[in-house]
């Protein structure tokens, strides 16, 4: 199944903007402000509730102080929870994103009811200066048992060919490119250009510069039966990439996003994504801004078997 009715969101303490991703996250902008953490616990806290009003578990657990973390509400990059139980932890590139990795946390995950065979721990290659950052840069089409990752810093050919023989994906393999002054540059994850639902894919084909690439991603879309729903690089910049299929507790669908992204769809594309589901957004502006990711960074989805 492509979706889950739970997720686990990290609620920040000291949330604000962090230099080492910025290396390469050009979506990141610092704002010299006192009350960023404020401003972003707030959206954050009518983000959960506005999910929690539609009948989608929540699990929210509170970030702490030390270490300093600056990008812990995006946890979707260091663990994600299969249907088989294991709990996947994976090797991050920035140095100060590698203490979010917390045993506490999957205890906590396990204490709600849901069970846990295995923790497979894939985070040594950070330290040789290879990553794959998740389901940030590897977007699951888990009904076809299919995975896109846009070649970056944040995710290693290698690696993550490695990660889809091990867990049974086909790997589709491309490259990503954003504007940024006057170069193009590799975008950072592939979450934020593309996003796979049950039965459409929302994604931006403009950003593969390579013509055989583009149409080998557009063709595999295809064959997997889903629609393609395209934005331009310009939506594509305001987060309309960064969204989340998720569904609630009696099995109706919705894609979550931010209103940022929401605002920069047209018409016609709102009305293909509603004809599949019902469309969640909230205001995350201070988060996107400063973190350069958005909502689905913040959802990390919980698949595990219940107890």
């Amino acid at each position: 199944m492509q979706t889950t009715d739970t997720v686990l969101m990290i609620e920040p303490i000291a949330f604000g903007y962090n230099a080492e991703t910025a290396e390469n996250n050009y979506f990141q902008v610092e704002q010299k402000e006192a009350d960023i953490q404020s401003k972003a616990l707030a959206e954050f806290k009518v983000f959960v509730e506005k999910l929690k009003n539609k009948g989608i578990n929540v699990i929210t657990i509170k970030d702490t102080i030390d270490p300093h973390t600056p990008d812990s509400i995006f946890p979707n990059n260091w663990v994600s929870f299969h249907r088989d139980g294991k709990v996947v932890l994976y090797p991050m590139f920035a140095s100060n994103r590698r203490v979010e990795r917390r045993e506490d946390i999957i205890e906590t995950i396990k204490q709600k009811g849901f069970e846990v065979s295995e923790l497979d721990d894939w985070s040594l290659p950070e330290t040789q200066g290879h990553f794959l950052e998740g389901t940030g840069s590897m977007i699951f089409d888990h009904d076809n048992k299919i995975a896109y990752g846009s070649v970056s810093l944040r995710l290693d050919e290698n690696l993550f060919r490695e990660f889809c023989a091990k867990y049974g994906f086909q790997p589709v393999v491309f490259h990503s490119f954003q504007t940024v002054g006057n170069e193009r540059l590799p975008i950072y994850h592939t979450n934020v250009m593309m996003c796979v639902a049950d039965r459409f894919v929302v994604i931006c084909l403009d950003c593969i510069d390579d013509e055989t690439e583009r149409n080998m991603v557009a063709e595999t879309i295809k064959n997997s039966g889903k629609e393609i729903i395209e934005i331009s690089e310009k939506q594509m910049q305001q987060f309309a990439g960064n969204m989340l299929q998720v569904q609630n507790t009696d099995g109706k669908k919705f894609l979550v996003m931010s209103q940022t992204a929401y605002q920069s769809l047209e018409q016609n594309q709102i009305e293909k994504i509603e004809k599949y589901c019902e469309i969640i957004y909230s205001d995350l502006n201070t988060i996107e801004v400063n973190g350069g990711g958005s909502a689905r960074c913040m959802l990390a989805e919980i698949f595990l078997p219940k107890k």
